[in-house]
C-alpha cells in the first residue's frame, strides 16, 4: 500500500467531514417539515378578535371605472393626461395614461392620488396648508399640487384619484372629481 502525504491525507478527512455534514444536514432539512407540538399550537383570530382591523378597498373594475371616467373627462376637453387610482394604502390600482400624455404625468397622477387619500383632501386644499407648513412637500411620494381627490366610504378615505397633464390643477382636479363622482353612479 503506497503511503499518502500529509496533504493528501488532511484532504481526505476534510472531504469526508463536508460528506458527513452534508448528510446530517440533509436529515435535519427531511425531518423539519414536520411540525412539532409548539407549531402545531397556531394562533387563529376569529372576525371579532379585538386586536384585528378591516378596512375597505376599491376593487379593480371601480378603480377602472373611476379613472375611466376621468379621462373621459379630460378627452371631451381636448385634454392630455394620466389618470392614478390608488388605494386607502396608497398602492396604485390602476393607471390609465392618455394619447398624448406627457411622461412627467404618470408618475404626478400617482403622487396627487397617494396625496389624496393620505389627507382625505382634495390636494389643492392641501397645496393651501403649505403657507403654514412648507416642510408638508418633503414627505416622500406625496405632491402637493391641484389634481387629487379622495374616495370616501362612510366618511373614511379608501382611494384616491390623481389627474396630472392639463395646463392647470385646477382642471387636473375637476378630472379627478369627475372620475370619484362616476363611482356613485
Amino acid at each position: 500500500m503506497q503511503k499518502l502525504s500529509l496533504r493528501t491525507r488532511a484532504l481526505t478527512v476534510t472531504v469526508a467531514a463536508a460528506a458527513l455534514g452534508a448528510g446530517v444536514f440533509g436529515a435535519v432539512s427531511a425531518s423539519a417539515g414536520t411540525p412539532d407540538a409548539a407549531a402545531k399550537a397556531a394562533v387563529t383570530a376569529d372576525a371579532g378578535d379585538k386586536n384585528l382591523t378591516r378596512s375597505t378597498h376599491l376593487t379593480v373594475a371601480a378603480a377602472t371605472k373611476a379613472a375611466q371616467a376621468a379621462l373621459d373627462a379630460a378627452k371631451k376637453e381636448n385634454q392630455r393626461v394620466s389618470v392614478a387610482v390608488v388605494d386607502r394604502n396608497g398602492n396604485t390600482i390602476v393607471t390609465l395614461r392618455g394619447d398624448g400624455a406627457g411622461p412627467q404625468s404618470y408618475e404626478s397622477a400617482e403622487k396627487k392620488g397617494y396625496t389624496a387619500v393620505s389627507w382625505n383632501a382634495p390636494t389643492s386644499e392641501l397645496a393651501g396648508r403649505l403657507d403654514k407648513v412648507p416642510n408638508l412637500k418633503d414627505i416622500p411620494g406625496t405632491l402637493f399640487l391641484a389634481g387629487g381627490a379622495p374616495v370616501t366610504a362612510k366618511g373614511a378615505p379608501v382611494a384616491g384619484i390623481g389627474v396630472a397633464g392639463a395646463p392647470s390643477g385646477d382642471l387636473d382636479e375637476k378630472f379627478a372629481r369627475a372620475g370619484a363622482a362616476a363611482l356613485s353612479r
